[in-house]
């Protein structure tokens, strides 16, 4: 059983300004940190292992600092990990992303053939959730998103039994594999890490990959010239404004709403589709 969970570096969100002249993230203004959903891919991954065995491989693209993100993955427990590096790569967006990764997809599944592909749902920068199924549809395997539960993997018959989310409930699907699934945060709990993996991952030196590794690549798919995507504006949305508190008496109170209510009248009317 192999599995291959895609990483990201990021920066932390909860930190992170906006540039107000680029109207771009100020990436230097926030710790970069390994993308949460992809944190709890890579639990997930060492969750199948326990029960089917075989190997987990992460896979990233970024600057070489990004190789901070391969060894909190080892941390977690991955036995190795890539990281497309290469000027080439710069300024890609979700479609030229997901072009690089498949290709380097393709060279892992040569040394060793891939059974199943794990992503986050989405990078907290980007939030796009277009990578994943990028990736999927490239490589001409199912996609299957927003998973909360891998019910079974059967290596036998080479089929995994997965659960989903959907807006108005969830579903069970069967798929073959390979397939490549975007999980949810709610999939599993990130485990504290034993000591011999903490070792592990101070130790690890991750595999490097440039373009020039890669086989059969169009250029013009990559980074900046292969990205059609264009950011016009970023910016913070305004903050919501309070709501208004009723003061008095309980008449007065009940007055002042039945105003408020007739103002937003038009909010509650409700119309026959006969």
């Amino acid at each position: 059983m192999h599995i291959v969970v895609c990483v990201k570096q990021v920066p932390d969100t909860k930190i992170i300004k906006i540039n107000p002249k680029t109207n771009t993230l100020d990436r230097r203004s926030a710790p970069a940190i390994l993308n949460p959903y992809d944190a709890h891919a890579v639990q997930e991954a060492v969750k199948i292992k326990r029960k089917t065995g075989g190997t987990i491989t992460v896979l990233s693209m970024g600057p070489p600092q990004a190789t901070a993100v391969i060894k909190k993955s080892i941390e977690i427990g991955a036995d190795r990990g890539v990281l497309l590096t290469d000027r080439a790569f710069a300024g890609a967006d979700t479609l030229a992303t997901s072009y690089a990764l498949s290709k380097a997809l393709e060279r892992i599944n040569m040394d060793l053939p891939i059974d199943l592909v794990i992503c986050g749902k989405h990078a907290i920068d980007g939030d796009t959730g277009q990578v994943g199924p990028g990736i999927a549809r490239r490589m001409d395997i199912p996609p299957i998103t927003s998973v909360i539960e891998v019910t079974e993997v059967n290596q036998e018959e080479k089929t995994v039994l997965i659960k989903r989310k959907l807006t108005s409930g969830y579903e069970l699907i069967q798929s073959e594999m390979p397939c490549l699934l975007t999980v949810e945060k709610e999939i599993n709990d990130i485990e504290y890490s034993p000591m011999p993996n903490m070792i592990k991952a101070a130790r690890y030196e991750p595999i490097i990959w440039s373009v020039n590794d890669l086989e059969n690549v169009d250029r013009t798919q990559l980074g900046l010239k292969g990205s059609p995507t264009i950011v016009g504006k970023m910016f913070t949305p305004p903050r919501p404004e309070g709501g208004k508190k009723l003061e008095g008496s309980v008449s007065e109170q009940v007055s002042q709403l039945m105003e408020i209510l007739m103002e937003k009248k038009d909010l509650f009317t409700l119309t026959s589709s006969r």
